[in-house]
């Protein structure tokens, strides 16, 4: 059930009681804008996001029938630097393991982190990118406010590339190790490929799951703080069509605003 739903500019806020029931909603979500796409379009362009965030919304998006995944070409936002395919944190592997062994996609695009070409891995991957001109985004924010991988330090609204190799900040790094992908610290890496700002926010329509109390202060400085690099997710402000799923706990220090 939903508890609250507030705009924020452009931007559209939902919350619910758990984790799972966000989830949910935005996979229907998703799975509305999948069959009105297929009513219409060849090719379906579509990013992926990874994490902790996304688990119940990729669990319930792929248990829903009827979809048009044999037109779907997916991909994700971002790969750690140097990490092998089949490493437990591997994005790929997780993208797997949650997706494309559940749907018949038509094809999904991975993002080769540990090339010795990394050059050429983010030129080709551009490429197909920009052929396929993504029409949905499934997306979260990190504790830092990032988007993909563009922490604080890292994240240019005005960013010239499609994709670049960035340095992930400490608060980035130990968020990943405090939801498991990691036994320790030193083991995170330090630098990973993303898309940029920009890349994501052509995408027409953006679905942000961010359940969970650890994210509760980055969504009010998403709502609440002047739009700036400081906490990159304040962008998502500006877009026209983005949509943000919240359960209690992520929404706990929203105060009066739901």
């Amino acid at each position: 059930m939903e508890l609250a739903r507030i705009d924020a500019r452009s931007l559209k806020l939902q919350v619910y009681a758990d984790r799972r029931t966000a989830g949910e909603a935005a996979a229907r979500d998703a799975a509305d804008t999948l069959k009105e796409l297929g009513r219409n379009e060849d090719r379906i362009g579509v990013i992926f996001a990874t994490g902790d965030s996304q688990l119940e919304t990729l669990r319930a998006l792929t248990a829903i029938p009827g979809l048009p995944w044999e037109r779907v070409s997916g991909f994700h936002l971002d790969e750690y630097v140097g990490i092998d395919q089949d490493h437990f944190a591997s994005f790929r592997r997780y993208l797997r393991e949650n997706l494309t062994e559940r749907v018949p996609m038509q094809r999904f695009f991975e993002i080769n982190g540990d090339s010795c070409d990394p050059a050429r891995v983010q030129r080709e991957y551009v490429k197909e990118l920009n052929d396929a001109d993504p029409q949905l985004c499934l997306l979260g924010i990190g504790e830092n406010g990032h988007l993909a991988f563009n922490d604080p330090a890292e994240a240019d609204f005005d960013d010239p590339g499609a994709m670049k190799i960035v340095t992930l900040d400490s608060e980035c790094r130990q968020q990943q190790l405090a939801e498991g992908w990691f036994d320790k610290f030193e083991d995170v890496p330090e630098r990973a490929m993303t898309l940029t700002i920009p890349t994501i926010m052509k995408v027409r329509k953006l679905i942000v799951s961010i359940p969970g109390r650890r994210k509760s202060r980055s969504i009010r400085r998403t709502l609440l703080e002047p739009i700036s690099t400081a906490c990159p997710a304040t962008i998502l402000r500006t877009h026209p069509n983005v949509t943000l799923y919240l359960d209690e706990e992520s929404a706990a220090e929203l105060g009066g605003l739901v």
